[in-house]
Order: structure tokens, then sequence, then C-alpha cells
């Protein structure tokens, strides 16, 4: 039930990871679009910053607490996104991470890897499993999940974080396959390089060592995998854009960067 009680009549987009980076220029991008949306992340404090963006823009947005990898807090987002607002027609699964470039045989503990498959595959699944049948039930939505290029070609100190990615791919293209017949659509997008916090976080906060995967190109920028998004979720409904890699022109594969002299 909305909360004023009368039918929302913007459609409505729930965007996971929205503190920051791509999760934000998304919630940012699709507010402008005219959509209401739903933003999450563990991070309460960066959200209110975003909520306060977005309604600068004349936007509509709620927002909640949110960890993936904890059932309860997926779960209570979702009830409390559709009290709010009675309706989810887009989820765009974003929230993500890589952690260490350590190679498997060197790798000292697990917990890097069981919080990237946790997060990664699990949060996904688990944020997809509760608002998919929303959207089946009304014949109508689509789930957008932010891939990556690692998830086409795997490379050396990135064994579980390509794994995870090569998941996704294959938690996408298993859904177009039980979707068939509903009129719910699955978009895959597969960004390359992108200057966001991802390698911050990868490298548990080493600026230096993070600013320098990017030193001398021009990589892509959180806005510009949202104009994707934005794109792809505008599209006639009838039309679903499945897989979509981008790069920047600096990159033809994850070892192959043109660096300006």
């Amino acid at each position: 039930m909305v909360d004023n009680q009368q039918e929302n009549t913007r459609k409505v987009a729930m965007i996971t990871g929205a503190s920051s980076g791509i999760g934000k220029a998304t919630a940012l991008e699709l507010a402008r679009l005219g959509y209401s949306v739903a933003i999450g992340a563990r991070r309460t404090e960066a959200l209110l910053e975003v909520k306060a963006e977005i309604e600068a823009l004349g936007g509509e947005v709620f927002l909640q607490a949110l960890d993936v990898t904890d059932v309860a807090s997926a779960t209570a987002f979702v009830e409390q996104t559709m009290h709010h607002y009675g309706q989810i027609d887009v989820l765009v699964n974003n929230a993500g991470l890589a952690k260490g470039m350590s190679k498997v045989a060197e790798q000292q503990a697990e917990d890097d890897w069981q919080q990237m498959i946790e997060t990664n595959v699990m949060g996904l699944l688990r944020m997809t499993r509760l608002v998919l049948p929303l959207m089946v039930k009304r014949n109508s939505g689509h789930i957008v999940n932010l891939g990556s290029t690692a998830g086409h070609e795997a490379y050396a100190g990135a064994a579980v974080y390509s794994a995870t990615k090569f998941g996704v791919r294959a938690i996408s293209a298993a859904l177009r396959q039980e979707l068939l017949g509903h009129a719910v659509r699955v978009t895959l997008i597969d960004p390359g390089m992108v200057e966001t916090e991802f390698s911050l976080v990868r490298f548990s906060g080493d600026e230096e060592r993070a600013a320098n995967v990017y030193a001398k190109t021009t990589p892509l920028t959180a806005q510009d995998i949202a104009d994707v998004i934005g794109f792809a979720v505008t599209r006639k409904t009838h039309v679903n854009l499945d897989d979509i890699i981008l790069r920047p022109v600096d990159q033809a594969s994850w070892g192959l960067v043109h660096r300006h002299s």
C-alpha cells in the first residue's frame, strides 16, 4: 500500500549499492528521467546525501539502509519500498565489489572470497528473488544486473571476482529463459574500466595504488554507465537489450590499456 493511499503514477526504480559510484549516478539519472527511486546501501549518511541531490532535481526518493548479504535487511527493503510506492518497475542490481588481487595459491584467508561471493552473487540472487514475483504478478518489469568485462575474460589475481561476474552472466541468461512468456525484461550491463571507488575498495583504501589503475587514461565514468542504464530501461516494452559491453576507447581488453604520454 502506498503511504498516500493513492496509486503511484510514476514508474519506480529500486537501486542497490546506491550510496556512491554507478549506483548513485543511476539513481540520479533515473530520477531525471521521471522515475521515483528507492535507494539502498550500507552507508546511510551517504544515502542521505544522494536523497538530497535527487530532491533538488525535483525527484521522489525513498531510502533505507540495505545489506544485500543479509536476508532480513533485503526483505525489509523490498517490503518498505512496496509500502511506500506500491510497485517496483525496475530493479538495478548494482551492489558489488572486488577485494584484492592475490593469486589463488597466495591467498592467506578466505574472507575476501566469501565477501565477493555473498555480495556479487548471493546478494543479486536474493534481491531478484524478492522482487521478481512482484513483477511477474503485474506482468511488467525490468531487472538490470551490473556485471563486468571480467565476466567475459578472467585474469590473474581476479579468479573469484571473475567467477562472480561469470555467474552474473549465467544468472541473467537463465532468467531470460525462465521469464519467457512474461513481460519482464532482463539486461546485463558489463563495463570495463570505470573510475569510481571500485579500485579503492579492491585495494583496501590504498589511494595511490587505486589511482594508478586509471593513470594516463580516460576511463569510463559512473555517469557513462548510468546513461546506458537509462537508455536500456526506457526502450519500448517489447525491446530487450540482453547484454551491453562498454569500455573506454583506451581499453581493448583487461590487460591491454593505452596510457597517454
